[in-house]
């Protein structure tokens, strides 16, 4: 039986349990746990080594930069897309008209998008060490940059280090390996606590919220991502849906991007993406593409200002799509940082913070979906840039069979 059958029957196991056992299927949360920490602990060995081995094999800083630019691009361009698939699905489905509820003031501070001096400024590391314990990708992910480069640049001299992060790299793709066996198990135990959790009560009144965003992620992966991997990537979608579900299905269960890398990094090995390009595409896109969480803020904006009876401009949802576009640089691929980027959003437009209260309820159903699609959208670029880098040596070596 393949990993991501397995993987798929921890899931609706888990489903079921919950539902069952409600309560009792608690119990087994600390297995859920221990399997996040054994990913988590990985995360940051796996990128560092597989970056530096990455950038030294590219070797150009120029290839560096054109790989880095179109990673860039396409991460916004595909954030701004979904924003706009956001609003037009609340703008038809209406998810806030004709609800009350009572709203208790969100314990959610605002927080301004940030400006882009201030995320230059953010990507380099005063403190490595520092970096790495806080877990700061885009910081580690600069210094490994770096390295990598460094070795290419001092040449022989350097080989016994690109030899060591080589080797240490392929290391910590077998540990992943061995990790990700566990993972039907561990999807197990984490997905019943949270079905036993969240019951009707908390997702009936809500019902048009949570359609709207699952409604519009599937919609972004197939009218968006499907065109794309099949266009630029010059892969069958279905196939690639089939190879990536193992990443899908520990995204929905954990909330976490970031959680997920070594996952997407082991689908990209099987999807043939070379590892220089995996190594700098996904750990970025872990931390700076978040396409599912900017539709899901478009959806939720506009709910919360029709829940008030407030209307919202064209103006203002376009001032919608470029914060959250914006917003989406600065958040964190942790579970819960939605709810931060949505107070970025409001307080954009002026809407009342107090409005968060009103998802705050079923935020984590709608981390599952949002999260899904970020690291979807993660892979997507992957295949895309990897496509195209091929492209590009096959046209500078027209001797090369295609």
């Amino acid at each position: 039986m393949k990993l991501h059958t397995k993987i798929f029957i921890g899931l609706v196991g888990g489903i079921v349990a919950g539902a069952i056992f409600g309560p009792l299927s608690k119990s087994i949360a600390p297995v859920g746990t221990l399997f996040l920490n054994l990913i988590r602990m990985i995360i940051i060995p796996l990128v560092f080594s597989s970056l530096v081995v990455g950038a030294a094999n590219i070797g150009d800083i120029r290839s560096l930069g054109r790989i880095g630019g179109k990673t860039v691009v396409f991460y916004l361009v595909t954030t701004g897309l979904a924003v706009i698939i956001g609003l037009v699905l609340a703008n038809l489905i209406g998810p806030g008209q004709g609800l009350t509820i009572d709203v208790e003031a969100a314990q959610v501070t605002a927080r301004e998008a940030p400006s882009v001096a201030s995320v230059i400024l953010g990507l380099v590391p005063t403190n490595p060490f520092q970096a790495m314990i806080e877990g700061n990708m885009l910081q580690i992910i600069v210094l490994a940059l770096f390295l990598g480069l460094g070795i290419t640049m001092v040449g022989k001299t350097a080989q016994v280090v690109l030899d060591f992060f080589t080797a240490f790299a392929e290391v910590m793709y077998r540990l992943t390996g061995v990790i990700m066996e566990l993972a039907p198990y561990g999807v197990f135990a984490l997905i019943a606590p949270v079905v036993a959790s969240y019951g009707p009560g908390v997702v009936l009144p809500l019902f048009k919220v949570i359609l709207a965003v699952y409604l519009g992620c599937i919609l972004h992966w197939l009218i968006v991502y499907s065109p794309l991997v099949r266009g630029l990537g010059k892969l069958n979608p279905w196939q690639f849906f089939r190879e990536i579900s193992p990443a899908q299905i520990y995204a929905f269960s954990t909330c976490s991007s970031s959680g997920t890398l070594p996952i997407s990094m082991e689908c990209a090995r099987k999807l043939g993406i070379p590892n220089q390009i995996s190594s700098f595409v996904l750990p970025l896109g872990a931390t700076v593409n978040m396409d599912g969480t900017a539709l899901y803020q478009g959806v939720c904006a506009l709910f919360i200002a029709q829940v008030y009876g407030l209307s919202l401009g064209l103006a203002q949802q376009l001032m919608i799509v470029l914060t959250a576009t914006l917003a989406s640089i600065g958040t964190a691929g942790v579970p819960g940082a939605g709810l931060i980027m949505l107070s970025m959003v409001l307080a954009g437009v002026g809407l009342p913070l107090e409005g968060i209260a009103l998802v705050a309820g079923i935020d984590r159903i709608l981390d599952m979906i949002r999260t899904t699609t970020n690291i979807t959208g993660d892979l997507v670029g992957a295949v895309i840039i990897a496509e195209s880098e091929a492209e590009r040596s096959i046209a500078e070596s027209p001797s090369l069979p295609r």
